[in-house]
């Protein structure tokens, strides 16, 4: 019970400096088990189109201004898309208002980047209810911001799964030879960005 935590903290004056530029409630909490509990909602959604796409967007984009490709993709997601984000790259963004579509938020925050694994979970039920072969006959792309030693972990796991056309940068990583690189876009359809 953290009431008296949360009290505490409602009552502080908050920012006396470097306060964001902008404030707002924002509705958190779409862990994988959240939105599988919606799943009736979220499938009818789609096989109505009305959702007609998703976003996975991963990672961080850094505070570096160069580094905004992952924000830029976010603000420019159609309206009838939705965005399932993991990791600190949402800061950058979760300000903006999305709206809903048909009441299912545009802005799925699913955790950090560590909780990638919900997000899959989120896409193999969709695709097992859509009675699809594999995640990747989803209407679904995944962006994956390489910025860490965490992220190898993300993208490792995702290459394990069979997940393809995963778009990953701003930079690529150094480990990223020539051959390895041509490896990668060949058998997984892997792209840069930025």
């Amino acid at each position: 019970d953290f009431s008296e935590v949360v009290k505490c903290a409602q009552a502080c004056d908050g920012f006396k400096e470097g306060a964001p530029a902008k404030t707002k409630n924002m509705t958190t909490g779409f862990g994988a088990d959240a939105i599988l509990s919606h799943a009736e909602t979220v499938v009818g959604a789609v096989k109505s189109g009305d959702i007609k796409h998703s976003y996975v967007i991963g990672g961080c984009d850094g505070r570096e201004s160069a580094r905004s490709y992952f924000t830029d993709l976010a603000k420019a997601v159609p309206k009838d898309a939705v965005i399932l984000t993991l990791g600190c790259g949402k800061f950058r963004f979760n300000t903006e208002e999305f709206g809903d579509i048909g009441g299912v938020p545009r802005l799925l925050d699913v955790g950090q980047c560590n909780d990638a694994y919900g997000a899959v979970r989120v896409a193999l039920a969709l695709k097992d209810a859509l009675g699809l072969e594999s995640v990747n006959d989803l209407p679904l792309s995944f962006g994956v911001s390489w910025f860490e030693q965490k992220a190898v972990a993300v993208l490792l796991s995702l290459l394990h799964l069979d997940v393809k056309n995963i778009h990953l940068g701003p930079k690529l990583p150094a480990f990223l030879t020539p051959n390895i690189a041509s490896f990668l876009v060949n058998n997984y359809g892997i792209s840069p960005v930025g």
